[in-house]
């Protein structure tokens, strides 16, 4: 079982306990408004997630964590890795990708898990380069991603919703763990 502990957070794989409280997150508007079309998501839907992004695990040998505190075991959200598939243009590539409920925004537990995803990405997988993309306008996600160190490669559009998306990149070599 993959886990990583960093001094807040534990990520690790999924379980059942997690599909209600990543639900909760995935209904709220306004974490969803910048992911896909900005569509809430329900509890079939989030199980749905959960399924693949375990599919992905088995399949890639890295997915997305469930991101839980340390201090009180409570669910805060997701971070980690997937291959970005809905953007061809920037394949072959794996995308490292946060998302949090509110009540843990503005705490550096994005900052912090996805600092512990990146690391795990070109350290313990051996990937040499991620990619972040994220929505126009999506001030926080544009924080973590320079904050671990990424720079924008391109911008461009989602090729499904049409929204336009800012591309950034770390390689290996520009990495400090």
């Amino acid at each position: 079982m993959t886990e990583i502990r960093t001094p807040r957070l534990i990520l690790r794989r999924w379980q059942d306990d997690d599909l209600v409280p990543m639900a909760e997150i995935n209904a709220d508007a306004e974490v969803m408004r910048w992911i896909d079309d900005g569509s809430v998501r329900d509890l079939e839907q989030t199980a749905e997630d959960i399924e693949r992004w375990e599919e992905e695990w088995d399949d890639e040998g890295f997915g997305l964590f469930a991101v839980e505190l340390l201090a009180s075991g409570e669910l805060a959200g997701l971070a980690g890795l997937s291959v970005p598939e809905y953007l061809p243009e920037v394949l072959p590539a794996v995308e490292i990708v946060w998302r949090l409920g509110r009540p843990f925004w503005g705490q550096g537990y994005a900052s912090e898990a996805a600092h512990a995803a990146l690391e795990f990405a070109l350290q313990d997988r051996g990937l040499d380069r991620v990619v972040s993309i994220n929505r126009l306008g999506n001030e926080a996600s544009e924080n973590v991603a320079r904050k671990l160190g990424m720079s924008l490669e391109r911008e461009t559009e989602h090729p499904e919703y049409g929204v336009p998306l800012h591309v950034h990149t770390i390689d290996l070599s520009e990495f400090q763990g």
